[in-house]
């Protein structure tokens, strides 16, 4: 297997709700610590406000705030854009070519996200009325796809304009029979079950959400244990594994059951942004990140790139500044009036000194919190191969893998031609969410093989789902490289590091997230672990979480600027009433009159 040489979120869940769905810094200073914080020039309005980490929280963050007159600096220890980032692989352009384009993990923007679109639509793009929000297509299909002989589930995702015209005699007739085998291995009463639990979740009071479905396993809320295989795998594990980057036995039904409510009601057409799955039309970076920092620029945001936020210090009642390195090393004190921690959890946590966390006990109650491995491999092809037109699923594969083929959702660039040496004319972006599961080529976990096995693992397992009914889809002679995230470290070794660990959902979770705003007066959280509407380490919450902690900060200056707006999921109103009837039920210490146990 060709490789890069080279030292990776998701396909967070577009496959769960088909499976639902078929069941149903201007100004800052910097100073070395030894010398006394300066002051730093005056903003417009007078304030100065530091933003610790350049991902999706932390440039949203800077947004709202340059819009509303305040000096912003955002330091970032690597690149803008965090996980959301794509990449370039190293050594890989030829001939006046780009360099082919890697990433954490494929880009996923549903449209139930409602937040993270308004910024979109916010950031010029140039040719485009509507600015990178213009920049999302929607691809028309998605597929299961199944291991050991089995025809792999493929199907059109319900939406005006989407059209299956394209599909082959022979890929209908597949199709069919991906479905009818599913359905006649999945029995009718197991199906008649599955659909009862969506009405029970659907008509469930926020009490019980909260009181009891946050502290009940979705393993347990789907009674998978006494179900079939094809339940338990497309059911209970490919849903939260896909969804949510954690185990059914663990997974809060809180969090999967209101993301799966919030997906059938956007293949619904209901309180929906767009599509159910929509994909960026170009690499992210070109499509959103780079014009995003050149906006923010054009606002006055100043950017620290390579800089390592140490600690954010607490005396007097407040923070009192934050220790930093700068690109070659040296610790400096950087001071503000505000600061905005946007770092991910497990990065933020410890940055928070003993003082700062004693002043609010909620910041050491995200210590609980807890992260695992979510992590993209870039397979590039000399020839295209005949998959969907979309995502993938791979039910069966053990290191739950999802992919999409990224060429034809490109249309502005013509990929030989674009990237690399001219050869390679696709990519196969493909998520690895299960990273303590032996795989099938070598019998060791992802974290227990080196980079060369994981891709060659990868590769074994995307081959043993899509070669196996009679075609050839994935051809080895067809490979030109593979990329594996450079984040992942030390694989293969006793002590395997990933800098871009995603938070998991199991049942208890929510009481740890903390909110946007902190007992202390000049400190802010903002990052996809906050507590937010959404209940789902994602984009869209890391945007939601930016745009309460402006509100925040806003507040607590006394200022007159406009809020942010902050949307919410969409509530179905017709399931209110039964929701009310609910709520007395649950108080009452009775079942939800659904639920048959």
């Amino acid at each position: 297997m060709a490789g890069t040489g080279s030292s990776r979120r998701t396909f967070i869940a577009g496959t769960g709700a088909a499976a639902l769905s078929a069941q149903a810094l201007t100004g800052l200073t910097a100073q070395p610590a030894a010398a006394a914080p300066a002051a730093a020039p005056a903003a417009p309005n007078g304030r100065r406000v530091a933003v610790l980490g350049g991902g999706v929280a932390g440039l949203t963050a800077a947004h709202e705030l340059a819009e509303r007159g305040y000096a912003v600096t955002v330091y970032e220890r690597r690149a803008l854009g965090g996980k959301a980032r794509s990449m370039d692989v190293p050594g890989s352009a030829r001939g006046g070519r780009r360099p082919l384009p890697a990433e954490h993990g494929f880009r996923f923007i549903p449209g139930i996200y409602h937040n993270l679109p308004d910024t979109m639509r916010r950031i010029p793009f140039a040719g485009n009325a509507n600015g990178v929000w213009d920049n999302l297509v929607a691809p028309p299909e998605m597929m299961f796809a199944r291991a050991g002989g089995r025809e792999d589930l493929r199907g059109p995702i319900p939406w005006p304009g989407h059209s299956s015209a394209d599909l082959t005699p022979d890929e209908v007739r597949r199709a069919l029979s991906g479905f009818l085998q599913t359905l006649l291995r999945l029995p009718p009463h197991e199906t008649a079950y599955f659909v009862n639990r969506v009405l029970v979740f659907l008509t469930s009071c926020d009490e019980r959400r909260t009181e009891v479905w946050e502290h009940t396993p979705w393993w347990e809320f789907t009674r998978a244990a006494r179900m079939s295989y094809e339940y338990q795998r497309i059911l209970a594990v490919g849903v939260t594994r896909n969804i949510v980057a954690t185990k059914a036995e663990e997974a809060s039904t809180r969090t999967v059951g209101t993301l799966g409510e919030a997906f059938v009601f956007n293949l619904l057409g209901r309180g929906a942004d767009g599509p159910p799955d929509r994909i960026l039309d170009l690499p992210t970076n070109e499509a959103w990140i780079d014009p995003w920092e050149a906006h923010l620029r054009s606002l006055g945001v100043e950017f620290r790139i390579g800089w390592t936020v140490r600690e954010v210090r607490y005396g007097g009642g407040r923070v009192s500044g934050v220790a930093v390195e700068d690109p070659g090393g040296v610790r400096q004190t950087v001071t503000a009036d505000h600061y905005v921690s946007a770092l991910p959890v497990e990065h933020a946590r410890r940055t928070w000194s003993a003082p700062l966390r004693a002043a609010d006990p909620m910041l050491g109650r995200c210590d609980r919190l807890r992260t695992d491995w979510m992590t993209g491999i870039q397979f590039y092809l000399t020839e295209r191969a005949p998959l969907v037109h979309g995502h993938l699923n791979c039910v069966d594969s053990p290191w739950s893998l999802t992919a999409i083929q990224q060429a034809e959702h490109w249309p502005a660039r013509d990929f030989p031609a674009d990237y690399g040496d001219g050869t390679a004319v696709d990519c196969l972006s493909v998520d690895i969410s299960e990273w303590d599961r032996p795989g099938v080529l070598y019998g060791k976990t992802a974290k227990q093989c080196t980079r060369d096995e994981v891709a060659r693992e990868v590769w074994a397992q995307l081959k043993a789902s899509l070669n196996d009914t009679g075609r050839t889809l994935l051809s080895d002679a067809k490979l030109h490289s593979w990329f594996l995230d450079p984040g992942v470290d030390g694989l293969g070794t006793p002590n395997p590091t990933n800098q871009d660990e995603l938070l998991i959902h199991p049942v208890g979770t929510l009481a740890n997230r903390p909110s946007a705003d902190t007992r202390i007066p000049n400190f802010f959280l903002s990052g996809d672990y906050v507590a937010v509407d959404i209940d789902l380490a994602t984009m869209e919450g890391a945007n939601a979480s930016a745009r309460a902690a402006v509100n925040s900060l806003l507040d607590r200056d006394g200022s007159a600027a406009p809020r942010c707006t902050v949307r919410t999921l969409y509530r179905a109103p017709e399931l209110e009433s039964a929701k009310r009837h609910d709520l007395w039920r649950h108080r009452l210490g009775l079942r939800n009159v659904f639920d048959v146990g």
